[in-house]
């Protein structure tokens, strides 16, 4: 059977990586609206739920700088179908689980999962393409890096309200089934020579140095960034990243290549995604809240009111090869930048109340500006990065990328506790709006930094990715465009 089905593996890793890596983005927020529902079912405080996020994300810390050496050293089809499987199995263990200890280990193992998964799939994808293909197939990258996201809250929604939470992480099962099934049989093995042997002393250091960090980042902002615990561990998270880093910079086969920062491309657009992941994960954050907390609306009609974001993410995918042929992929990203920070300060600006349809078009437009711009980001940045260095490229922008989500999220939490609460007509205490209209300020000055680094990048960086005018697409380009339409 095998030896009669031949598939292009242009096709297989696209269809792959898009199912996986969505997968575990869409876990990211679907989880944060089923956690009410879990604290009643367990009958414990809601904020007993808080766990349920800060072991996976602290596991994620933990595995997500040596999944590149992991790849690299035994196989990216093995370590990422073995990162998958996991993910899979601790996503089916999750729905089982009765209390709120096993939930809270059964996340742990799904975060092992997938702080290995992310990295080695995108090398997988990077290793796959040339340069001047990505471009072309940056409508199969929008799926998993920003829809995902957006649709995770309509479907815990749906499943909090209609089903049973359980279900939130039962859907991972017979798509997780599929992709392992599949890469099996279609997708081919790399191996890196010269990965090396583990650097032992920069795992230690990075898993004890982010996973304090991520904690602190993740637990600061309801316990109270002077509290001891935070104060302590995120003091401590600090130095050890700090001592890690100059160890890193010290050894021939480091864990996670900070060298790699030296080409100015590279350094600059991974900065640039850090701030805009921080931006677009807070936004995503805020207002859901905001829009819940002023019109008492559920988890399932505020998602509703998010998801014209995703849609507008699906047109964006669309124009891009007008637009970056039109403007430049440099102008793409400015102007898309510039664009999503306009309609960030228009949505603080007249708050959830506003007419519904104008808020969703809002939404729609960001998802349209911003899209632009995190897809042209994620298909240039590894411009000059060699099929050799690809995985450990791949590792340091993800790790880059999940520190400026959980900084987004972690400042604009805190702008939220720091404006103060105030009594509702029935005597709740309620969060006063302008906190979450200074929190999506706040989202729009990570946008700014953003912005700022944009403004360096030149038309002359992104010739290598730019097809010559007049050249026709390959069939094989065809192919992977075909899928995700």
């Amino acid at each position: 059977m095998r030896a009669r089905i031949q598939l292009d593996p242009k096709l297989v890793v696209s269809i792959v990586y898009v199912i996986a890596m969505f997968m575990v983005s869409m876990d990211g927020t679907i989880v944060n609206v089923i956690l009410p529902t879990i604290s009643k079912e367990f009958n414990i405080e809601p904020s007993s739920t808080s766990g349920i996020n800060i072991g996976y994300l602290v596991s994620l810390a933990v595995f997500l700088p040596v999944a590149g050496w992991l790849g690299d050293r035994f196989g990216t089809k093995k370590i990422f179908l073995m990162a998958l499987g996991v993910f899979t199995v601790a996503s089916l263990l999750c729905g089982f689980a009765n209390d709120l200890q096993t939930l809270n280990l059964f996340r742990v193992l799904q975060g092992a999962g997938g702080g290995i998964l992310t990295p080695v799939g995108m090398a997988l994808l990077f290793r796959t393409f040339s340069p001047k293909e990505r471009p072309k197939v940056s409508r199969s990258l929008v799926l998993p890096i920003a829809f995902a996201p957006a649709i995770g809250p309509i479907v815990g929604g749906f499943f909090a309200e209609q089903l049973s939470w359980r279900w939130s992480f039962y859907i991972n099962v017979p798509f997780g089934i599929l992709v392992l099934l599949f890469g099996l049989l279609f997708l081919k093995e790399h191996k890196e020579p010269s990965a090396g042997r583990l650097d032992l002393p920069g795992f230690l250091l990075s898993a004890a140095g982010f996973s304090m960090l991520m904690y602190a980042l993740n637990v600061g902002p309801t316990k109270g960034w002077v509290s001891p615990v935070v104060l302590y561990t995120g003091i401590a998270g600090a130095v050890l990243v700090c001592i890690f880093i100059l160890h890193e910079l010290r050894v021939d086969k480091p864990m996670l290549d900070l060298r790699l920062l030296s080409d100015r491309l590279f350094r600059t657009l991974g900065i640039i995604s850090l701030f805009s992941m921080a931006g677009l994960l807070g936004m995503l954050f805020v207002f859901p809240l905001m829009y819940q907390s002023s019109l008492h609306a559920s988890a399932l009609e505020s998602g509703l009111t998010t998801f014209p974001e995703a849609l507008g993410l699906m047109v964006s995918s669309r124009l891009m090869p007008w637009t970056t042929k039109k403007m430049g992929i440099h102008q793409v990203i400015r102007i898309g930048l510039l664009g999503t920070i306009i309609i960030f300060t228009l949505i603080s600006l007249v708050g959830p109340t506003a007419n519904p349809w104008f808020l969703r078009a809002l939404l729609f437009s960001i998802g349209i500006c911003l899209g632009h711009t995190v897809v042209a980001v994620q298909f240039s940045t590894f411009t000059n990065i060699n099929s050799a260095s690809m995985g450990r490229a791949t590792t340091l922008f993800n790790v880059q990328n999940r520190i400026g989500s959980a900084i987004g999220v972690a400042i604009l939490a805190s702008i939220i506790g720091a404006v103060g609460t105030g009594t509702g007509a029935n005597g709740d205490l309620e969060v006063h709006l302008a906190s979450y209209q200074l929190a999506l300020l706040g989202s729009a000055l990570f946008l700014v930094a953003a912005l700022l680094f944009a403004l360096r990048l030149r038309k002359d960086d992104f010739k290598a990715i730019m097809p010559a005018k007049g050249t026709a697409e390959s069939h094989d380009v065809k192919q992977v465009r075909s899928v995700s339409e």
